[in-house]
């Protein structure tokens, strides 16, 4: 195997044995010798990949986001379903995937949101890029949505998007809080109010 090749997925399985760790313990109580023992990469080869824990923090957060939107792409753009059941599928998912591990879940907006917007502008700058992508996904399908006439919104899209992306973000902390599924059925519901279905 190249030496490119071997430095890009020793990278990737320090990036991804990261997101795993953190997104049940959250950033700051995870030191790096804990994931490198994880990810069975020798301790002395941390800088090697990462000019520091915030870049690591940065590189982590913007692998996470690529990895979201390629699944979320994927969902948004089924075929033979009209936009608003391709946008329903999305949230389902979003159920789906916060309902796990007794509501746990394994959205890093979610786990890491506040701690790292405190602690470092660059993690901040990415979470506001990240959440903006996701955001814009949502807010083209709704577009889409209103072109087939498959769902019927009282405001402009984009607003829409934001508003339906908070309250999910919101209703997955409280799922977390509450150890209950509770809050992501009203978000559900209050989505399908919101977009007319």
């Amino acid at each position: 195997m190249p030496a490119a090749t071997r430095n890009t997925d020793t990278r990737r399985t320090i990036l991804d044995t990261a997101r795993r760790i953190m997104a049940h313990k959250g950033y700051s109580a995870v030191g790096i010798n804990e994931v490198l023992a994880a990810a069975g990469v020798p301790k002395g080869s941390f800088y090697h990949y990462f000019t520091s824990k915030d870049a690591f923090g940065e590189a982590m957060l913007r692998s996470y986001f690529a990895d979201y939107v390629a699944d979320m792409d994927a969902v948004l753009a089924r075929s033979g379903q009209s936009a608003a059941e391709r946008l329903m599928a999305y949230w389902q998912q979003w159920r789906e995937t916060q309902s796990a591990e007794g509501c746990q879940g394994r959205c890093l907006v979610v786990k890491l949101g506040a701690e790292v917007s405190d602690l470092s502008e660059a993690m901040r700058l990415t979470l506001k890029e990240g959440t903006s992508t996701i955001v814009d996904r949502i807010e083209r399908t709704i577009t889409d949505g209103l072109a087939d006439r498959s769902l019927s919104v009282d405001d402009d899209p984009r607003a829409v998007a934001q508003a339906l992306y908070d309250m999910w973000l919101g209703a997955s902390v409280m799922c977390k809080i509450h150890r209950s599924l509770a809050p992501l059925d009203t978000a559900t519901a209050v989505t399908r109010k919101l977009l007319g279905l």
